[in-house]
């Protein structure tokens, strides 16, 4: 069973678990949160179970950090869809692990009445084609957005979109590690030891 919550990055000089949006969630927080080794210049990943993180508090953290942050929604670390937001306003958002996030999405006609029987026809593949094909074509603006997202952050990227693009369209078995590998090629100082997962 794989990780299911979210990843939030943000830069801050105190920790990221003393953010007033953390303080209504109750006394047992800490044994749902699992800091990831931070990297330098203040930035933090928190890994929080689910059910910890909602959609508006990512502009919160953005206010009370005074930086740009990003979070990413896992699922079972197959599938993330990574939100940036930074200090102007502005989000951007990709998919992680393109495949596993097609497979997700495809809706299921109206008239199936057994969802198990429904995925293992040839029309089913034939709809994660369609719907792969369609994230696809996000990637290049995803990236983009990314990048802007990096630079307005202060970080001197030297990345490339083509390579952005490439880690977007990348597969991983865990997604933790292609939102790590992410923040790495968006050229956010990489941590002192490795951030894998608990």
């Amino acid at each position: 069973m794989g990780f299911s919550g979210h990843l939030v990055f943000a830069r801050s000089e105190r920790p990221l678990l003393e953010a007033p949006l953390f303080g209504s969630t109750g006394p047992g927080l800490r044994d749902n949160v699992y800091a990831w080794q931070p990297r330098p210049g203040g930035w933090q990943t928190l890994q929080l179970e689910q059910g910890i993180w909602e959609d508006e508090h990512l502009p919160t953290l953005v206010e009370w950090t005074g930086a740009p942050a990003c979070v990413a929604d896992v699922s079972d670390s197959s599938i993330a869809l990574v939100t940036g937001l930074n200090t102007g306003g502005h989000r951007w958002q990709a998919w992680l692990n393109l495949e596993n996030a097609a497979a997700l999405l495809v809706e299921d006609p109206e008239d199936v009445d057994d969802v198990s029987l429904w995925i293992a026809t040839p029309e089913f593949e034939e709809a994660i084609g369609r719907k792969r094909a369609e994230l696809d074509a996000e990637v290049p603006a995803d990236a983009e957005g990314a990048l802007a997202w990096a630079t307005a952050a202060g970080v001197q990227t030297t990345a490339q979109q083509s390579r952005i693009e490439e880690l977007l369209r990348a597969r991983e078995t865990f997604v933790e590690e292609l939102f790590d590998a992410l923040l790495d090629e968006l050229g956010f100082p990489k941590a002192a030891q490795s951030s894998s997962q608990p």
